[in-house]
């Protein structure tokens, strides 16, 4: 036993602990005489319907696996709590934020993005950074990534990115044309596809990385004057990354590694910590920025809108059990608390709707009522009922209709969202051809270093160089007008490739 790390020994601490087992029961809790052998006629003969525990153990074996998530499918989560470090009352009335030293209990899920649940932890791939904030006034949800901006603008292409990062329906294949195909008659993918083969796109693990809440969201204080506003999560432990190589070593090697590396470092006291910052931009800036302040494609430079500190989020504890705390939380940006609110962020608009929907197909109607995602610091009370997984006693005999004269529960007045104007022509407006690449050219001349430019060339013409010959060169004239010398180097890359399998293929 020499040598294992805490989570190998889980079963082994488990046993410990608990000392004496427990008797083995059905799951309806009556007592099982023998679990080694079904029920038959004879030693040779039929198993019969009356083996109760048979049925019991199989009815239940095939119902185990819930719908996988469509993104984010494997993950790892941790608990701790969230601890008010500075004021920021003036910005949002949000109870959370009431008082410095206040502490409010959260869960993080971290994930990556495109795999299935059985893919490995170091692919190249965004990370998911999701936080639960169980606060007095109910759930809050901050559903963001490893990356401070998204792909795309307009959630309406949601679905369709999203399947050019699964698997081509034909062949049943990760497939290079579906990824760089959209990607190059995309262009407002290019920064974030920067980020993705930059170092970055492959953090060492979920503790050495840094979270942000996306997208735009508006704040608004106790005289209803309102902001907008960006989270972002700064690691205490430091940005570390894993190379190309040291990434698909740790595939095939572990490829859990990621999940291991949280789970032993809380289990060891290690306790991960990430500070909250926002920034802050008045609705008179936003009127005049020179980019659209909702785009998700695009920073808030902090030159111009530096970062303010809020608080600290510390995960000090692990999962009691992978599925219930951590298969079953769900996340939603539509999960608000007064003080916060959305913005016009046409990403953010758009998951308001798609995260709860896509809960209820998965969980079912009362998901908000598994323990892991039930708002247990403030009392539910609405007119909701019924529906499958009940957990609750289904609000008695309470009405179940509004208004009525029966003591029903009433609105809350001091809830209400100030009101706001928004004046336009409906139509569908087209995003395509806003500025895509002064970004992404600072990203390149101003953040990466000269190695970091060459493993950015190196890893991208590693993907682009299975793709076809067509979208090569579409992809490479995008990436050009980032900087001129980057579609170079990225054109000399597939070049050589190219000329080397021309080569291989003649011989």
């Amino acid at each position: 036993m020499a040598g294992r790390d805490q989570a190998t020994n889980q079963l082994k601490d488990y046993k410990e602990k608990e000392g004496t087992a427990s008797k083995l029961t059905t799951g309806h809790g009556a007592p099982i005489s023998e679990k080694l052998n079904s029920l038959t006629v004879g030693p040779r003969g039929p198993i019969l319907l009356q083996d109760i525990t048979f049925l019991d153990e199989m009815a239940h074996f095939d119902r185990e696996r819930i719908p996988e998530r469509v993104v984010h499918a494997k993950g790892a989560g941790a608990f701790g709590y969230f601890e008010v470090t500075h004021d920021i009352t003036k910005y949002t009335k949000a109870d959370i934020f009431s008082a410095i030293g206040k502490r409010t209990p959260l869960a993080v899920r971290f994930s990556t993005v495109g795999g299935e649940s059985g893919s490995a932890d170091t692919a190249r791939d965004p990370r998911g950074f999701a936080v639960k904030f169980y606060t007095e006034a109910g759930i809050w949800d901050i559903v963001g990534n490893n990356t401070p901006i998204f792909f795309i603008r307009d959630p309406l292409l949601f679905p369709s990115f999203i399947h050019t990062q699964k698997r081509n329906p034909s062949t049943h294949l990760k497939d290079p044309d579906m990824f760089w195909d959209f990607i190059s008659l995309r262009p407002e993918t290019t920064h974030q596809v920067m980020f993705l083969f930059s170092d970055r796109g492959t953090p060492d693990g979920y503790r050495f990385m840094n979270g942000y809440g996306s997208h735009t969201f508006k704040l608004v204080n106790a005289k209803d004057e309102a902001v907008y506003c960006k989270f972002h999560y700064k690691s205490g432990q430091g940005i570390k990354t894993l190379s190309s190589k040291r990434a698909g070593e740790l595939a095939s090697q572990d490829p859990d590694y990621s999940i291991r590396d949280l789970y032993n470092a809380i289990a060891r006291g290690e306790y991960p910590k990430f500070n909250m910052s926002i920034q802050v931009m008045t609705f008179e800036q936003a009127e005049k920025w020179k980019w659209n302040p909702f785009d998700l494609t695009k920073v808030w430079p902090h030159s111009e809108f530096p970062l303010i500190p809020v608080g600290q989020i510390v995960l000090d504890r692990n999962p009691k059990n992978y599925f219930a705390e951590v298969e079953q939380i769900a996340f939603s940006p539509a999960h608000l608390v007064p003080g916060i609110e959305p913005s016009p962020d046409k990403m953010l608009q758009g998951r308001l709707f798609s995260y709860s929907d896509t809960h209820r197909h998965r969980l079912g109607a009362n998901y908000l009522q598994i323990p892991v995602n039930c708002p247990y610091r403030s009392r539910v009370s609405n007119y909701q009922r019924d529906g499958p997984q009940c957990f609750t006693d289904n609000q008695g005999g309470a009405p179940n209709y509004f208004p009525n004269s029966f003591s029903g529960p009433l609105e809350c007045p001091v809830a209400k969202a100030p009101s706001f104007k928004t004046v336009g022509d409906v139509a569908r407006f087209n995003s395509a051809d806003e500025d895509n690449f002064t970004q992404a050219s600072e990203f390149w001349n101003k953040v990466l270093n000269a190695d970091e430019r060459t493993r950015l060339v190196d890893n991208i013409v590693d993907h682009l160089k299975d793709a076809a010959d067509f979208i090569q060169d579409r992809a490479i004239k995008n990436f050009s007008q980032v900087d001129a010398t980057f579609g170079q180097r990225l054109r000399d890359g597939v070049n050589k490739f190219n000329s080397t399998s021309r080569q291989s293929a003649n011989l």
